[in-house]
Order: C-alpha cells, then structure tokens, then sequence
C-alpha cells in the first residue's frame, strides 16, 4: 500500500504558491472559506487551482489528505 506524502508545502507549491511555513500561515490568516463552501469554490483561487483542488477531492488523490487539512485551517476562525 502506497502512503501519501503530500503535505500542505508541498500542496502549496503544486498549487503555485509560496510554501514556507510562514507563507502558509500568512494565506491562512488572509482566506477564509464561508460557511459550507467547499475549497474548490473559494474566490481566491485562479480557475486552475480551483480545478486541481475540485479534482483532487473528486478523485480522492494522494492531494485530498492535503487538501482536506487546508480546508480545515480556512475554516477555522
């Protein structure tokens, strides 16, 4: 059985972003997702990201456990 290894730097440079833990932090603190938006649908990604994101939770990818962490902490308040 393969184990993922996508953490949130390495979701945040496939996404194009900076990925240190301090740039992770700071998009964190600027983005939130409203009450039952889904990641995907979040205004701040480019249609691109929106799509990766969208597919990879479609698809349950080796980025979803990333994906799913990220929406955690944008939902946080």
């Amino acid at each position: 059985m393969e184990t993922s290894l996508h953490d949130l730097s390495h979701l945040f440079r496939q996404l194009g972003l900076p990925a240190e833990p301090a740039d992770i932090d700071a998009f964190s603190a600027r983005h939130r997702l409203r009450v039952g938006e889904a990641l995907c649908e979040a205004a701040f990604w480019t249609p691109v990201q929106a799509h990766f994101l969208a597919q990879a939770m479609a698809q349950d990818s080796d980025w979803s456990d990333a994906a799913d962490h990220l929406a955690v902490r944008l939902s946080q308040a």
